[in-house]
């Protein structure tokens, strides 16, 4: 389970349509005529992992507008991650030993050596931003990039085509997410990614596998198989929000709006995923294929 992959700036990627493979699109309806496209993505990818399924093409041509987890334009010109940046360093005086204990400074030492990155850049920031760089790192390792993320492929598509988008959260709600996490949140963030590092080229590879054919139940073991030992933060970044983005989901359909709603697929997973959640209010959620009717 990786609560690391948040959503990054605009990409400019030109995927063809995938025929062979389902995708991870749902579509919830309602009797006033309101469709809103549940569009599992992956906000990291690489160029092996294009092209995109069919249903992505035909949940884009139906919907009047997109709805992203951050607005468009959120990740241009590094403003997130310098406002991160600018949260992230240690109070002064502190060290990543004083911050963290022998054990695991010496891990996040030991990782940075491997990866060449220079101990100084490891030095001066918390433990969650921490776990983020790690995380990029790593996923920069096997080619997987923000810019080439489902999320901002159709943010810079929706652009070009003047169609309108909107934001479920704000920048700073989401930097908050992780600068406002609990010292021991942010170590349990930190020791989970270090965890992940030996296992992170296998499990990208199972989770794009998963996310092709749209196996929620796969895909839920794989991002929530630690949510035991870590259940603080499986409701802060994941279960929380989606009730948060409920309300929001219930207004589109009961407005009779088309919406082609693109968030992380872990966000559809599982009896408090969005699929359960909307059929919990009464509307019907189908697996959605390419398939439209006007």
């Amino acid at each position: 389970m990786s609560f690391t992959m948040v959503a990054h700036p605009q990409g400019t990627a030109t995927p063809s349509v995938e025929k062979n493979v389902p995708g991870c699109v749902w579509v919830a309806t309602s009797k006033t005529g309101g469709r809103v496209y549940l569009c599992g993505t992956i906000h990291i990818l690489r160029e092996a992992d294009y092209p995109f399924a069919p249903a992505y093409e035909a949940a884009y041509a139906d919907a009047r507008k997109l709805v992203f987890e951050l607005p468009p334009g959120s990740g241009e010109g590094g403003e997130m991650n310098a406002q991160m940046q600018k949260l992230a360093g240690l109070p002064k005086g502190a060290t990543l030993e004083s911050t963290l204990g022998k054990e695991m400074a010496e891990s996040v030492l030991k990782w940075a050596s491997e990866r060449g990155v220079a101990p100084a850049v490891v030095g001066g920031f918390q433990p969650w931003y921490l776990a983020l760089l790690i995380a990029a790192v790593e996923y920069g390792q096997m080619g997987a990039q923000p810019e080439k993320g489902v999320d901002n492929y159709f943010e810079a598509r929706a652009s070009r085509d003047r169609k309108p988008g909107e934001g479920l959260e704000t920048v700073e709600f989401q930097i908050n997410l992780f600068s406002k996490l609990s010292p021991a949140q942010q170590k349990e963030l930190l020791q989970q990614t270090l965890a992940e590092v030996k296992t992170m080229a296998g499990d990208f590879e199972q989770m794009i596998k998963a996310w092709k054919q749209g196996d929620l139940v796969a895909l839920h073991e794989m991002l929530f198989r630690e949510a035991a030992r870590y259940p603080d933060l499986v409701d802060l970044f994941l279960i929380n929000r989606n009730k948060a983005w409920l309300e929001r989901l219930d207004q589109f359909l009961k407005k009779g709006e088309r919406v082609m709603l693109l968030v992380g697929a872990g966000h559809l997973t599982g009896d408090q995923g969005l699929i359960e959640l909307l059929k919990a209010k009464g509307y019907s959620v189908e697996r959605f294929q390419g398939t439209t009717e006007n």
